[in-house]
């Protein structure tokens, strides 16, 4: 099969909707790629190397592709997550023979753009093909226009966001901030998630770290939050402009100073309950809403995702490995203390995501569409395919609108996607603005503004880029 992606992907089939969706979307199809929520690690652009090979580069590090692969019977030493010394060549012949799995398939999608027009590849994978290919990606990775800064050219990012532990020394970042040949943007977003729970097994060794980085004693639980104040401080001086946090729930409730204390001291001798840890979580998640209405970094909040949902599979590859599953989520009741605090605080900015599509249009878009601190945060992980994105824009913009929505955010740790995704949600976008002007919903001059602050204004407004 040749790979060719149609010009009008994704478009609406109706030839008159088409044409003007064509139109909207040539008006933003090279708008530069704002990036202000993703998983790509900024020592990669500080140390600007070759990627290692085809398999390192397009399957191994990537859950969207692992996933579906280990659900058609691979086993993950087969695809270069475990112990066994497994050969690249090995793992991208897999990936080829199994690629008739992935059809219909945002990864498809995403991976037929990439192959073609960024690597240049005209036939889909198969089994005859996998070695040709694979040596065919092996000799465009061994070309100098190849290496990441170069296709963070190419590929026009203006911003690109990372994700850091609020322990993480951030060198790179300040790195890249000081090397004259680099003229891109890079900033770092503050996760605090691993400080959250006293009940795991890392939370001790993660207050050390903290400590260690920040010169603040976090035997306290005032001293663990002063310890993120200071670290929140720090990613701002490196650009950081957002936080994110993905715990099991949204609710973010309040202790007193004296139970928080307590269950402090519990996390520190291994006694912290259950409900101590969702108690102290709670609590966590509503010091990171009042920093944020302090500092003005936007608070971003995936909750509603149950990790390591496979435990034998985690503990033989440990996370990110594709069994992260979706939760029913929840937000109205649970943010009600949050809001009530922060909601209409003029600095407070607050992105809510999630991969329970029900709660778009049933809490979501009507806390948007009151509170001027929430957003809708874009489709995101399991949702974030043509189809996701175009339920999103109708669940969301009868409460919400346009303008408090997020614009896209890529969530990716697979660099080569990242143009591949912005595309898609530009082309699904482009076709529910023409389904809106055709219906006489909207005017197309209208529309044409809409579609370029979809891209531009709304997440260079929304992340305070």
């Amino acid at each position: 099969m040749r790979l060719a992606p149609s010009p009008d992907r994704l478009l609406p089939a109706d030839p008159a909707t088409r044409a003007l969706a064509r139109t909207l979307y040539e008006s933003v199809r090279e708008a530069p790629i704002l990036s202000p929520h993703g998983h790509v690690e900024a020592a990669l652009l500080r140390d600007d190397q070759a990627f290692t090979d085809p398999a390192d580069l397009l399957i191994v590090p990537d859950h969207y592709v692992l996933r579906l692969l280990h659900a058609h019977g691979l086993d993950l030493d087969e695809l270069g997550r475990g112990s066994s010394q497994i050969e690249p060549r090995e793992i991208w012949r897999r990936f080829a023979t199994h690629w008739h799995v992935f059809a219909g398939t945002p990864v498809r999608a995403w991976f037929e753009d990439t192959l073609h027009s960024v690597i240049g590849l005209d036939e889909h994978p198969s089994a005859a093909n996998a070695d040709a290919q694979f040596d065919a990606i092996a000799a465009w990775i061994a070309e100098d226009g190849s290496r990441p800064r170069a296709l963070f050219d190419r590929f026009d990012i203006e911003v690109l966001a990372t994700t850091d532990d609020p322990a993480a020394p951030l060198d790179a970042h300040a790195a890249l901030r000081e090397d004259t040949s680099f003229t891109g943007r890079v900033v770092p977003t503050f996760r605090p998630d691993r400080f959250f729970d006293p009940s795991a097994a890392g939370w001790r060794g993660a207050l050390d770290e903290l400590h260690a980085v920040s010169g603040i004693d976090t035997g306290t639980a005032a001293g663990l939050i002063r310890a993120l104040e200071d670290r929140r401080a720090h990613f701002r001086s490196l650009g950081a402009t957002a936080t994110d946090s993905g715990v099991v729930d949204a609710w973010a409730t309040r202790l007193s100073a004296g139970e928080l204390e307590r269950i402090h001291r519990a996390g520190l001798t291994g006694e912290a309950t259950d409900a101590d840890a969702a108690a102290y979580r709670r609590h966590m998640l509503w010091e990171m809403a009042r920093m944020s209405s302090e500092d003005g970094l936007v608070m971003q909040l995936h909750p509603g995702v149950l990790r390591g949902h496979h435990r034998p599979t985690t503990e033989r590859f440990g996370p990110d490995t594709g069994h992260d599953l979706p939760l029913f989520s929840r937000y109205t009741e649970p943010l009600r203390e949050l809001l009530g605090d922060f909601g209409t605080n003029e600095t407070f900015r607050l992105v809510l995501f999630t991969v329970d599509e029900t709660s778009f249009t049933r809490e979501i878009a009507p806390l948007a569409g009151f509170y001027p601190s929430v957003f809708a945060g874009a489709p995101w992980w399991f949702l974030d395919s043509p189809d996701g994105i175009r339920r999103f824009r109708e669940g969301v913009t009868d409460s919400a609108g346009f303008y408090k929505t997020s614009g896209f955010i890529d969530d990716t740790r697979a660099y080569l996607s990242i143009p591949a995704r912005h595309d898609v949600s530009r082309r699904v976008d482009a076709g529910w603005l023409a389904t809106l002007v055709v219906t006489g919903r909207l005017g197309e001059e209208e529309a044409h503004t809409i579609a370029h602050d979809l891209v531009d204004t709304i997440p260079r407004s929304v992340f305070r880029l």
